[in-house]
C-alpha cells in the first residue's frame, strides 16, 4: 500500500468527525461543536471505482470523546482499529494470527489527520488551511483541497449534515472525476458516556 493510498484510508475516518457541530452560519456551527461532548455511530462505506461492477462495502462503528479522543472500527470485511488517544495515533489490523499494529508511512499520514482534526471537531471549516469551505443550502459543507499536492489524493468532501449538532447522514469523498468514496451513518448516539479504554486498549 503506497503513502498515497495510506492517506486516504486515514482520512476517511478523520471526514466522519469534522462535522461535529452546526447551524445556519460558520459562526453558529462553531457555537454549536461545543455542545456534543461524545458521538457514537455505525457507519456503512461504499467505495466506487470504474473498474467494478458493484462497490466495495465496508461495516463498522466510531466513537469520539472530547476533545480529542475517537475509536474507528471496520468490523467487516476486513478487521481494523484506529484510535487517537493522549496525543498518540495507533493502527491494528487483523490477520490470520491475531492484531498487527501498523508502523511506518501508515502513522505519518495519521499524524497529519491528527493535526487536521482540531479545526473539523471545532467546527472551523472556514480555518482550516487545506481546504476551502463553502456552506451550502440544505445542510451541506463542501470542502475543496487548496493545494495541487493534497487534491492528487482528494478532489472534495462532500458533507450532508443532521438536523443537529453531532448528526451526520452521509459524506462523500470524491478522489477522481470517476472515483468516489460514501459513508453513510445510522444509529447515532450523543452524548453518551464512553469508558476511556475503549480509547487505550485497542484492540
Amino acid at each position: 500500500m503506497n503513502y498515497r493510498t495510506k492517506l486516504l484510508c486515514c482520512l476517511l475516518p478523520v471526514s466522519a468527525f469534522f462535522c461535529i457541530g452546526w447551524a445556519d452560519t460558520w459562526d453558529e456551527m462553531k457555537a454549536a461543536a461545543g455542545t456534543v461532548h461524545s458521538v457514537q455511530a455505525e457507519f456503512v462505506q461504499e467505495k466506487h471505482l470504474p473498474i467494478l461492477a458493484k462497490p466495495l462495502l465496508s461495516r463498522g462503528r466510531f466513537y469520539y470523546q472530547a476533545p480529542r479522543s475517537l475509536r474507528w472500527e471496520y468490523h467487516e470485511p476486513i478487521r481494523s482499529i484506529l484510535t487517537m488517544h493522549g496525543g498518540r495515533v495507533k493502527r491494528y489490523v487483523a490477520d490470520g494470527s491475531g492484531w498487527v499494529q501498523e508502523r511506518g508511512a501508515g502513522l505519518e499520514a495519521m499524524q497529519f489527520v491528527v493535526q487536521e482534526i482540531a479545526h473539523w471537531l471545532s467546527g472551523r471549516f472556514d480555518e482550516n488551511p487545506s481546504f476551502k469551505a463553502q456552506l451550502e443550502p440544505g445542510r451541506r459543507v463542501v470542502l475543496t483541497p487548496r493545494s495541487e499536492a493534497f487534491s492528487g489524493v482528494i478532489q472534495q468532501i462532500v458533507l450532508n449534515l443532521g438536523p443537529e449538532p453531532g448528526i451526520m447522514q452521509s459524506v462523500v469523498i470524491r478522489e477522481s472525476p470517476d472515483a468516489f468514496t460514501q459513508l453513510t451513518f445510522s444509529h447515532t448516539r450523543l452524548n453518551q458516556p464512553i469508558e476511556d479504554a475503549v480509547f487505550r486498549n485497542a484492540p
